[in-house]
């Protein structure tokens, strides 16, 4: 097996990415402290070709070179906007049918396992600051809460990784329908 050099990727360029169909999710990034975790989740938004990241509260903002450091050019490509305050966001994308999924560990959670994203529906997923997580109010106002499975003795996953996990698997849900 060989390994493919970047020119036979068949990647898109920027226009094309931005003229593509997006995948009906959006990440919501709430109070999230490092800019490094902000960058990489710019970075799998565009693997995935997602709709849209918000960036809310503390959430640092691009151009910032800690940012672009694991961004690699993808805040170019991935739709964002700062909103100040999560709640009033969720709100406003209540009122547009976004289905709100929290990413938390929650009495009644739904295991991320036996979550089925339904077609034609938008999913905003909500990405927790790294040490307190999704704020209780923000849970309280989603409508579903999911959990990623572990089995471990740490019970907890970079905001990053959790990220990672969470789209990688509603994306492949939704492409297999």
């Amino acid at each position: 097996m060989r390994k493919l050099k970047n020119s036979e990727l068949d990647r898109l360029s920027v226009d094309e990415f931005k003229d593509t169909k997006k995948t009906p999710i959006i990440i919501i990034l709430d109070n999230i402290r490092s800019l490094n975790n902000i960058g990489s989740v710019f970075r799998t938004s565009d693997a995935f070709l997602i709709e849209k990241i918000y960036l809310c509260g503390i959430t640092a903002q691009p151009p910032h070179k800690d940012i672009h450091k694991t961004a690699l050019g993808s805040t170019d490509t991935v739709a964002w906007e700062y909103a100040k305050n999560t709640l009033d966001l969720i709100t406003k994308l209540k009122a547009e049918n976004v289905q709100i999924c929290a990413i938390e560990q929650a009495e009644n959670a739904t295991m991320l396992n036996e979550f089925n994203p339904q077609i034609n529906t938008t999913y905003a997923l909500v990405f927790g600051n790294e040490v307190k997580g999704v704020a209780q109010d923000v849970v309280n106002a989603s409508d579903v809460v999911l959990e990623i499975p572990q089995f471990g003795t740490k019970h907890s996953l970079n905001i990053s990784v959790s990220c990672g996990v969470v789209v990688w698997d509603i994306f492949s849900k939704l492409k297999v329908r």
